[in-house]
């Protein structure tokens, strides 16, 4: 489980909070729930986001973290899911006549996504339900956990840490890999591989705390690389 540090703008940073090491055939979905366990035991606090990889996370997992721990998981949907009404695409909700609809809220207390109608022309007007339409509709969380859960994914912040913090993840651990010279090295001892882990991650948080400290002097062409901005979510 790695951490982005949104306040650290000269470049992308994930630091690594929870971390295992497990024999090749461990799935990974499996360590999702103790990591977020092993979290809170450790520092009392819990991520209200996490962003994983679409074929990691099955729907009930989601559904235990978000009614146990109230933290949304946002995914990607696997390949052999099916779209459900009132989802037409993964980025488009609309009503049963087809009126596309904005996420407006959700309300935890009634445990509700609420979607309704904000374009500035829509086909309500054309519509024979009109007379009868609330133009505001309620979906559970449970109605689809990858479509909905807590943020659903038609929504900006949904599709934002998709397609902006999860895309970074890979090359984030790349680099580390290869500053710390990882890549060179095959362990064919679990526990060995355990201890150079716990080295690494130390390593990586010792650098980003120098980095806050004395950040980095300012590149002559830093206006040519990639910049990356906030992530602001909007939430």
């Amino acid at each position: 489980m790695r951490l982005w540090l949104n306040s650290y703008t000269s470049s992308v940073r994930l630091i690594p909070v929870v971390s295992w090491l497990t024999p090749a055939h461990v799935p990974e979905r499996y360590l999702l729930k103790p990591s977020l366990r092993y979290c809170f035991q450790r520092l009392g606090w819990r991520p209200d986001i996490v962003t994983g990889d679409l074929g990691y996370i099955h729907g009930q997992t989601k559904r235990e973290i978000r009614e146990k721990w109230k933290v949304a998981i946002v995914t990607k949907m696997k390949s052999d899911m099916s779209i459900i009404p009132p989802f037409e695409t993964a980025h488009c909700v609309t009503c049963p006549q087809g009126q596309p609809l904005q996420w407006i809220e959700y309300n935890q207390e009634e445990d509700l996504h609420w979607f309704a109608v904000r374009v500035a022309d829509p086909l309500c007007n054309q519509c024979w339900q009109v007379s009868n339409c609330p133009q505001e509709f309620g979906y559970p969380p449970s109605h689809h956990e990858t479509l909905l859960g807590l943020i659903p994914l038609s929504t900006l912040p949904a599709q934002r840490l998709i397609k902006q913090a999860r895309s970074w993840i890979e090359p984030t651990q790349s680099f580390e890999k290869n500053l710390l010279g990882l890549n060179s090295h095959f362990l064919n001892s679990l526990r060995l591989a355990w201890i150079l882990g716990l080295v690494a991650d130390s390593v990586m948080l010792l650098r980003n705390l120098a980095l806050f400290e004395r950040p980095i002097e300012r590149n002559p062409l830093q206006e040519l690389l990639p910049k990356q901005p906030l992530l602001d979510l909007g939430l």
